[in-house]
Order: C-alpha cells, then sequence, then structure tokens
C-alpha cells in the first residue's frame, strides 16, 4: 500500500481509522463554521466574566457534563471534537449508515452552545459544500431538526433543557435525518402520486451528492480530522467503488450495497440514464481522490467506464430492437397494403371478366397482331 500524500505530493500522517480517538480536545478552531461568531452580550455570571470561561457559571458546567457524555457513549460511527480556548465549539463527524444512500460517507457538523444553553438548544451547521444532500440538510448549512427547534414537531419531539443532549442531538441526525429514503423526510410528501419513482430517484441524487462530498472533504478536509478523513476513505475506498459499479449496472439497488456484494433483487434494477450519467463522470474523480490517500484499488481504477459502455451498448443494442420493431411493423404493414393491392387489382379483373372488358382487349390484341403479320408478308 502507498504512502498517503496531499494535492502537492507531499506525505500525510498515517493512521488507521480505529486508532483515531472518538472525543478529543484541540486548539485550532480557526475553520469553524462559528469561530468569528459575536460575543455573547448575555448569560454572563454574577462578577461579569465570560460564562464560557468561567468555569464557575452554570453554562460552562454543563458543557463539561456534555463532554463526558460524549466521551463515554459516542457510538463508532460518531466523532467529535471539542476545543481548549472555546468550550461553546464543538465539531463532529458523522459516518454515514450501511443500507442508506449514505453508506460509507463522511458528513460534519460545526456545533456552538448559546450562552443561556441548555435553555436553548445548539446551533448546528452542516459543512455541504454547496450540496443539498438531504431534506433535512440544506445547501447553506441550515440543519432542520425538530430537536434543534428548527422544525416544528411534536413536544416531546422538540428541545427539552432539562433532558436533552448533544449527543441526542447527533444520533438523531445519523438514524432519522441520513435514513434510507430520505425522500419521504419531506413532510407529506408521501401522499403525491408518484412517489415510489421519486423516492428512488432522489435516493440516486443522494448517492451522487454523497460520492461529490467524499471528494470534496479529500480536496478541503476540516482541521483536525484530515488523517482521520483520508484514513476513512483508505479503508473504504473500495467498498464504495464497487457499489457505484453495481448501483449503476443495475445489481443492486442504490443505498443496499454490502460488503458481501449481497444483491437486493434477482432481476435487474433500473437504474435512470441520469444517474448513469453523472456517476460516469464523477467516478474518475472519486478514484482520483482515493488513490492520493494511498489504497491498493487494483481493478476498480476503470471498470465502471467499461460496465458504462457494455451499458451503453446494451442501449444501443436496445435501440438497435427498437428500429428493428419498427422496422418489422413498416415491413408488415407495406406487405399488407400490396396483398390489399393485389386483392383488389383481381376483383377489378373479375370484374372486366364478367363485363366483357377482357374479350374486348383480347380482339384488338388479336386484331393489331393480325395487320402486324399482313405487313409483315
Amino acid at each position: 500500500m502507498a504512502s498517503p500524500t496531499d494535492p502537492n505530493g507531499e506525505k500525510k500522517e498515517d493512521i488507521k481509522a480505529e486508532q483515531f480517538r472518538q472525543f478529543d480536545v484541540v486548539t485550532d478552531d480557526s475553520d469553524h463554521s462559528y469561530t468569528n461568531w459575536p460575543k455573547p452580550t448575555k448569560g454572563k455570571p454574577a462578577n461579569g466574566s465570560d460564562c464560557f470561561a468561567s468555569r464557575s457559571s452554570g453554562v460552562h458546567k454543563r458543557i463539561m457534563r456534555e463532554w463526558k457524555v460524549l466521551e463515554k457513549n459516542l457510538p463508532d460511527s460518531i466523532f467529535v471534537r471539542a476545543y481548549e480556548r472555546r468550550v461553546d465549539l464543538l465539531r463532529a463527524a458523522i459516518v454515514g449508515p450501511a443500507g442508506t444512500p449514505y453508506h460509507d460517507g463522511l458528513f460534519f457538523f460545526d456545533l456552538a452552545f448559546p450562552p443561556d444553553y441548555p435553555t436553548r438548544p445548539p446551533h448546528v451547521h452542516y459543512r455541504s459544500f454547496g450540496l443539498r444532500i438531504n431534506p433535512n440538510l440544506y445547501a447553506s448549512g441550515y440543519v432542520c431538526l425538530s430537536l434543534l427547534n428548527t422544525w416544528f414537531g411534536k413536544a416531546n419531539e422538540r428541545w427539552n433543557p432539562a433532558e436533552s443532549t448533544v449527543l441526542q442531538v447527533l444520533v438523531s441526525i445519523q438514524g432519522l435525518v441520513l435514513n434510507s429514503d430520505p425522500y419521504f423526510n419531506e413532510p407529506g410528501i408521501g401522499i403525491f402520486p408518484g412517489r415510489v419513482k421519486n423516492s428512488i430517484a432522489y435516493r440516486e441524487n443522494a448517492f451522487v451528492l454523497s460520492c461529490k462530498t467524499m471528494v470534496y472533504l479529500l480536496r478541503t478536509p476540516p482541521k483536525n480530522f484530515e488523517a482521520f478523513i483520508d484514513s476513512h476513505f483508505r479503508e473504504r475506498s473500495r467498498n464504495i467503488l464497487e457499489a457505484c459499479n453495481a448501483y449503476v449496472n443495475g445489481r443492486v439497488r442504490v443505498g443496499l450495497y454490502t460488503q458481501s456484494g449481497s444483491v437486493s433483487a434477482p432481476s435487474s434494477i433500473k437504474v435512470s440514464n441520469n444517474f448513469k450519467k453523472t456517476m460516469r463522470s464523477w467516478y474518475p474523480e472519486l478514484v482520483a481522490s482515493f488513490c492520493r490517500t494511498g489504497p491498493s484499488l487494483g481493478n476498480l481504477v476503470e471498470p465502471l467506464r467499461e460496465e458504462l459502455k457494455t451499458a451503453s451498448s446494451s442501449a444501443v443494442h436496445g435501440g438497435t430492437k427498437k428500429e428493428e420493431k419498427k422496422t418489422g411493423s413498416y415491413k408488415a404493414i407495406t406487405a399488407k397494403k400490396k396483398a390489399a393491392e393485389t386483392g383488389i387489382r383481381n376483383v377489378i379483373g373479375k370484374l372486366k371478366g364478367i363485363l366483357g372488358f377482357n374479350k374486348v382487349g383480347k380482339k384488338k390484341e388479336k386484331a393489331n397482331t393480325d395487320r402486324i403479320e399482313v405487313n409483315s408478308s
């Protein structure tokens, strides 16, 4: 396996994903979405000091409890970094769940505690790269979730200062937002016609945008996660590329590929031409990005393009068959018209015979023949 390199060709730190601590405290917050957030003007303790800096403030104590909960209870697929000088900030990386169009992807969220925390929920910004991969995750970074009070919901679904935690927010995003059928995250969408077809199209698009997000993350990784991102995609790149091939060629329904390569249906699955075209365009980008992390991809470097040619040729053959069908239909119609014309001529011939036209014609022909013979003699 080659050593990972950055876009400038320099070697980068090489770690394994399992060596990356799930919760840790770091110092560099320079690229955090809320770094330049205005300093709080309220929520200060009695002595007038910053509520986040003063260890005696209720806000600081509650945030420290959040740190402990995260350190002890984070699931294996969520990673969090807190900041030594900015205890009001957090950054989380969520691994896309298996069985969804987000599988094997990484999704980053920047969090900021308000000065009156936990009266209000934390502010959450999704690092979207300008892509809307989900009805709840806007291209602007806005996160729509009842638990954050950014969407209407039942009372028991909204933020509860006495019980709700950052851990619940992160787990909700992973389990409720990044799900297998994100199309139906949009309220009321299930009542409209064509929902099944639209859901399939949305899954395809979500997978494409997830792949684009992978490329963008590898190009500009969030600070303090650079080595983890490289390691994650170095270990999962083969699975991701195999999934791309399986989806494009209709062997597996989008989102359901597993490392065992199990298929979701015994027959070939219909895939939209738009999905094939987009994946054909982005697959080389994925390969190039993954190669810089140092994996051994073997024959996965080019197969999608080749299989797409096969798929394209099938499409061509399909078009040929259609043309053949059209040609066959034309021939059949032509044959019928000729048969009809022949039948009409036969009927007309019989009528002429009945009316004596044929006999008159034969007599004229005989008379002409006799004249020719006389003249020749």
